[in-house]
């Protein structure tokens, strides 16, 4: 006689790694507003599913128009290295795309971006330059990274002073 067995193991296709997606138009929100929770393994499984999801420029379009960047901008500066380098991750892919380029001009990002030159991750930096790159594919992008340069230099020689 068979029985019924219930495993409390997980499905072998269920990764424990991604957040669960909503359906259509609530998914975006619903990963912008994890991405501000204050517990770790929801903003990592968030930013798992957001870096998987942002290949599409649709929904890169989308995820700008939600406001995620301002919670990724926020997430730079995460202890965390996991979080620090998905974020760099997800502007790398974000800067793939035009409106993600444009974005990075409307909301600042270079700026809070360049402050992980020094990050002690490796990934980070590498995602980070590699940003900065694609970026500098636009002509707007090479006078923001210029002027964001020139900026640090007038800064820094009012501290030698």
């Amino acid at each position: 006689m068979a029985h019924a067995r219930i495993s409390a193991k997980l499905p072998p296709h269920i990764d424990p790694t991604k957040a669960p997606i909503a359906f259509g138009n609530r998914a975006l929100p619903r990963l912008n507003l994890e991405l501000a929770d204050p517990e770790l393994l929801i903003r990592q499984r968030a930013l798992m599913a957001l870096c998987d999801l942002l290949h599409d420029p649709e929904l890169a379009y989308t995820a700008v128009e939600v406001g995620c960047l301002q919670n990724l901008k926020f997430l730079l500066r995460d202890e965390d290295a996991t979080v620090r380098r998905k974020t760099t991750e997800i502007f790398y892919i974000l800067v793939t795309h035009t409106i993600g380029r444009f974005a990075f001009l409307e909301h600042d990002i270079i700026v809070p971006l360049s402050e992980l030159l020094n990050d002690p991750e490796d990934i980070c930096r590498k995602n980070m330059h590699m940003a900065m790159e694609m970026f500098a594919q636009i002509p707007a992008g090479r006078l923001t990274l210029i002027d964001s340069d020139r900026g640090s230099l007038k800064g820094d020689d009012i501290k030698r002073s």
